[in-house]
């Protein structure tokens, strides 16, 4: 069985458009995509002061959806404001949600994404619990790669940064009844960063209070929908308000670890039963999906050093570890940081320093290195798709 860190062949666009299975979802085609060109062009920024999402390229992708018509032409066009209706369902309530995923720029030249597939996947379920319509992936997929092809030129010519895409697909009907959306619009834009922490790949502080829930059972914590973002602000500032970067969502009369800010959680620790382990919280409808989350598990399982579980961890668990000495290293993950070592929390007025010696210990450092070095082309893998 090939490693997925070594696997010769990248897939590219024509792969998946001659490998797919035929379904019955009504779509736009990337094919029928209409194309015009912006007349100038913005100078690239310096890539040593780009603030993350402030700057962006000069095209974006724009497809509209209504009831009556369906799925209309693919637009690429110059990057520009968009014009809604003050009625439109996106505004008021919140029918709306987005995607995350990057361009690299690879020391071959070549631009790569990184499992895009996963992310149209979770497109896909965070539109439907969102009652907005159905597409192929797939098609959208192609659109995106257009867009990105077209604006290669701000995929930027560094090891340390990229080209962020933002899928958006917001609910556009002209209307004030709580209802499913019979207009939409699915836009994307393009944004080239670098890290997503100012400070640069450092241990993160947290705060960890059960005062605010990001998402419940039942909920949309599974889903990319802004609302979920958009409701975590207050308590972050109150985290900064505390000497913390980040909150450490808890969830449940236990405070079950959950997230960290907009990241996955991971535990690399001795647990209960002696055993060298992996944990990070399962996917029961409060965790989103992460790409990433999900590669570091492949890669941690595919190495067979230590077990890798999806597991409910407590505070009172994390607690337990660190008086007995048996945490190795806690981390974040996710798109815009890939991953993030966790230095401290601060927990029901107690600091709880995680080991940390270096800014990225072990386990974080080599995680970063074998999923950046997929990323940016430098390890062959069929995780890679190439532009």
């Amino acid at each position: 069985m090939a490693s997925v860190a070594s696997a010769t062949n990248a897939p590219s666009h024509k792969d998946l458009q001659t490998n797919r299975v035929a379904d019955n979802v009504s779509s736009f085609k990337a094919a029928d995509t209409v194309i015009q060109l912006a007349d100038t062009h913005k100078p690239k920024p310096d890539l040593n002061d780009l603030v993350f999402g402030t700057v962006f390229t000069d095209h974006m992708l724009t497809i509209e959806w209504s009831l009556k018509d369906g799925w209309q032409k693919p637009h690429i066009q110059p990057f520009g404001n968009l014009s809604v209706h003050p009625a439109c369902s996106c505004l008021h309530y919140a029918v709306q949600l987005f995607e995350g995923m990057k361009a690299y720029r690879g020391p071959d030249n070549e631009v790569r994404l990184f499992r895009p597939m996963l992310n149209m996947k979770r497109m896909l379920n965070s539109a439907q619990r969102s009652c907005l319509p159905s597409f192929d992936d797939v098609e959208l997929l192609e659109c995106i790669r257009k867009l990105v092809e077209l604006d290669q030129d701000w995929v930027p010519q560094s090891d340390s940064a990229s080209l962020y895409i933002r899928p958006t697909f917001l609910g556009t009907e002209p209307s004030l009844g709580v209802k499913k959306p019979s207009r939409a619009l699915l836009f994307v834009i393009l944004s080239p960063v670098g890290s997503y922490f100012s400070t640069g790949v450092k241990p993160v502080s947290l705060w960890a209070d059960s005062k605010y829930i990001r998402a419940w059972k039942g909920g949309t914590g599974d889903c990319k929908m802004g609302g979920n973002y958009g409701a975590s602000i207050y308590a972050q500032y109150e985290a900064v308000g505390y000497g913390c970067q980040q909150v450490l969502w808890l969830y449940g009369d236990d405070h079950q670890v959950t997230e960290a800010g907009t990241m996955n959680v991971f535990l690399h620790w001795i647990n209960e039963n002696g055993e060298d382990e992996l944990a990070t919280p399962p996917l029961d409808g409060i965790i989103l999906p992460g790409v990433t989350r999900q590669s570091i598990l492949e890669l941690a399982r595919e190495w067979g050093e230590f077990n890798v579980s999806e597991r409910y961890l407590t505070m009172a668990d994390l607690r337990r570890a660190l008086e007995e000495s048996r945490v190795k290293e806690m981390f974040g993950s996710g798109t815009a940081c890939i991953v993030s070592p966790v230095g401290r929390i601060l927990y029901q007025g107690e600091n709880l320093h995680i080991p940390c010696k270096e800014n990225v210990p072990p386990l974080a450092f080599r995680l970063m290195k074998e999923l950046t070095d997929i990323q940016y082309g430098r390890t062959p893998s069929d995780w890679s798709f190439i532009v």
